[in-house]
């Protein structure tokens, strides 16, 4: 830097030529010189200012950021073998097929303890004691004063028991957040959707799986977190279902039967749009699994599904199909009814004595035993069982709830012609009220098979044929006269010209064998409207009495048959069926013979 001099020697001389002082100039530079120093100093002082505090709000914003993000996370338990890994809690919506929410998720929270931290443990039990009636107050005692570091207290928690724990006042009980599985209706559906529960936990997240029914078939597709935000569509109507589950809780209730079951399907997609078992469960509140007793005394039974039993002279229906496709009959073939029919050292009997002989639609129409073990002699074992397969009542469902896996038919170790003559008439062959219904879709939708799903999928094409047209129509004919004219005529809805069968079926005797006398299942399986079949359903009772008359009346006609009237009352116009009139009938269709 160079300095200016105090006294430069041209302002001197300058000063003097000039009579000024020239002490002056001298003060003047010295004043000069000194407002330039302090300038300096403080701009200097002012950058150092500046950059202390730049250091020290760093600091502040480091250390504050820090103790925000401890303030939110929350110490999680050790998990042995699951260390490091990430629990995906979302899990997708389930809805009907108009889009209405079946199953969602809910924000909640869990609440632990890490007794360590507690200021006065007896207080936190006696106040958790006093919020879950069900917490032994002792217990908790122990664990909060013992060794323990971390320990649950509730999976999940409501709002009120949230903020009830909240004014407790222990820094020693925590709360972490999580997604719990809800159902927003209640019991309805509840064993199509089964339910879920809790897989791995951590205090900030709870892995959420199905433990039963479509939630535990179709776990992994619920769980894909591409496609968490995608809703599973399901092919169930909740109209229809809640109508379906109102009348079945009636029936049963008039009936005086231990359980039922229903399911109506479309006839020719195999969608299934209600499915009912009672009794049922709330999913929210899923029970345990029973530890004695029958299955199906427990509301976790699916009956509709799991249900495997002798389904009675519903099975006629297939044993006609088969003979009229194969040509051995037509519709007015006459067939020898003489009742009891002697085989070996066994007799199979009618209801009634419908005469000597009846035709194969009078069969049908009456419900004759007798009758439809002689076609089935026509038909013989092998073909019958493989003209069942076909139908794909041998082997299990194939619908997408886990339970369906397990229910295959109960087949006789040899099926020999007499296993041919009960099974044609429903005895001796058990199989589940599920196959039943998709079967008869088959029967009555053209003929062509029909794959049962709870999947909504517009472009499902029909399967392969089973029957011909002509065949398909003839049984539609023969099943309307059963409901006019026959054994179903307390199935009949006006305007909707209901067609179908009625089964009856004695129980087996798990305990004693062989078989019940006052305990039977009542089915009838049908269709609507029976001109052109939109929707066929089943309604099964377990352990039916009607009792308005003198004697208890215990058969499908008396009591399953009205049942499944009023199901079709209530839920055909929630399908979008209109009453009308039923066209006049058409000549009767005789297949060719092959």
């Amino acid at each position: 830097m160079i300095r200016t001099p105090l006294r430069p020697l041209a302002r001197i001389l300058e000063a003097r030529r000039k009579g000024e002082n020239p002490d002056a100039i001298e003060r003047e530079n010295i004043r000069l010189r000194h407002e330039d120093m302090r300038d300096r100093a403080r701009r200097r002082a002012e950058g150092r200012l500046l950059v202390l505090a730049a250091l020290f709000f760093a600091g502040f914003v480091t250390v504050g950021g820090k103790m925000a993000v401890l303030a939110q996370s929350e110490p999680a338990e050790p998990r042995v073998g699951g260390a490091g890994a990430q629990i995906l809690a979302q899990r997708a919506d389930i809805v009907d097929r108009h889009g209405r929410v079946l199953a969602t998720n809910l924000d909640t929270h869990s609440l632990y303890a890490q007794p360590h931290l507690m200021v006065d443990p007896e207080r936190a039990a006696d106040g958790l004691a006093r919020i879950f009636p069900d917490l032994d107050r002792e217990r908790l005692l122990r664990d909060f004063t013992g060794p323990r570091k971390f320990l649950w207290i509730r999976r999940t928690l409501s709002p009120e028991q949230q903020q009830a724990v909240h004014d407790i006042g222990e820094p020693g009980l925590l709360f972490g957040p999580r997604e719990m599985r809800l159902y927003p209706n209640g019991r309805l559906a509840a064993h199509v959707l089964g339910g879920a529960g809790f897989g791995r936990e951590g205090v900030h997240a709870a892995e959420v799986v199905g433990v039963a029914g479509i939630e535990k078939q179709l776990d992994e597709r619920l769980r894909d977190p591409a496609r968490a935000h995608e809703p599973l569509m399901l092919s169930l109507d909740l109209g229809v279902q809640a109508a379906m589950e109102r009348v079945l809780a009636g029936g049963m209730k008039i009936m005086n039967a231990k359980g039922a079951a229903g399911i109506i399907m479309d006839a020719r997609t195999g969608e299934v749009l209600a499915m009912a078992s009672l009794p049922d469960f709330d999913p929210n509140k899923r029970p345990a699994l029973p530890t004695a007793g029958d299955p199906d005394d427990s509301p976790l039974f699916n009956r509709a599904v799991q249900g495997v039993y002798e389904l009675g002279s519903t099975f006629k229906v297939f044993t006609l199909a088969q003979a009229l496709e194969e040509g051995l009959v037509t519709p007015g073939t006459v067939i020898d009814t003489r009742s009891p029919m002697q085989w070996g050292k066994f007799r199979i009997r009618d209801f009634r004595n419908y005469g000597p002989e009846l035709s194969v639609e009078k069969v049908l129409v009456k419900s004759s035993n007798v009758g439809t073990a002689r076609i089935a002699l026509l038909i013989g074992a092998e073909r019958q069982r493989a003209f069942l397969d076909a139908l794909g009542i041998i082997e299990p469902s194939p619908l997408e709830i886990a339970e369906a896996s397990g229910s295959r038919a109960l087949l006789p170790a040899r099926w020999s012609d007499l296993s041919t003559m009960t099974i044609s008439y429903g005895h001796g062959l058990s199989t589940s009220p599920m196959h039943l219904v998709a079967a008869y879709a088959t029967i009555v939708n053209g003929g062509r098979l029909v794959t049962p799903t709870l999947l909504r999928d517009p472009a499902r094409q029909p399967g392969p044929r089973v029957i011909s047209e002509a065949t398909s129509a003839a049984m539609r004919d023969m099943m309307r006269k059963v409901v006019r004219e026959g054994t179903a005529s307390l199935a009949e809805v006006p305007g909707y010209a209901v067609g179908g069968k009625t089964g009856t079926a004695d129980k087996p005797n798990a305990r004693g064998g062989g078989y019940h006398k006052d305990k039977v299942i009542a089915s009838f399986a049908g269709m609507f409207p029976a001109h052109d079949p939109k929707y066929v359903l089943i309604v099964t009772l377990d352990e039916p009495v009607e009792t308005s008359g003198s004697e208890p009346r215990r058969t499908a006609g008396w009591t399953a048959a009205p049942v499944a009237a009023e199901v079709i009352r209530r839920t055909a116009p929630l399908l979008g069926l209109r009453p009308e009139i039923e066209p006049a009938e058409t000549a009767a269709i005789s297949p060719a013979s092959h």
